[in-house]
């Protein structure tokens, strides 16, 4: 039986990843709460003769509300991602496994896992008791 391999996205996991405002920060150079700020103080100094005009403040406003949504959405897709590399991590135990080694294939029981930086990976003992640790699971060809 064969497995499609899953990894974390770029590698890390929901814990690794940088909070709605850092990734706000990072994408603008400001936080969501400095950009709030930007169109309250827009309001507060406008020109009463002059005010802004209500589709586009309502359109900023709406613009805001789904960057933020978008960054939370990602935030948990990546949670999602990291949660179904550990299942199927964790349901290669025991299991036999073939992983590619240039030319040829070594096949092995997998005995262990683990999580380097939030990115699952196996140990395997081969036939003629060697261990083989630290291999990511997108690796693994074939699952017995």
């Amino acid at each position: 039986m064969q497995t499609a391999a899953v990894s974390a996205v770029d590698g890390q996991t929901a814990q690794q990843t940088a909070s709605t405002a850092d990734q706000a920060s990072a994408a603008f150079g400001l936080s969501f709460e400095s950009l709030l700020k930007i169109i309250l103080t827009q309001l507060t100094y406008q020109d009463p003769l002059k005010p802004m005009d209500n589709f586009e403040f309502v359109s900023q406003l709406a613009q805001f509300s789904q960057i933020q949504q978008g960054q939370t959405m990602n935030d948990r897709l990546e949670q999602l991602v990291s949660a179904q590399a550990t299942t199927q991590a964790t349901g290669l135990l025991g299991n036999r496994v073939d992983v590619p080694a240039g030319s040829a294939t070594v096949s092995g029981k997998v005995v262990a896992i683990s999580f380097q930086n939030g990115a699952p990976s196996v140990t395997i003992q081969t036939d003629d008791q060697r261990t083989i640790s630290n291999i990511a699971i997108s690796s693994i060809s074939q699952v017995r």
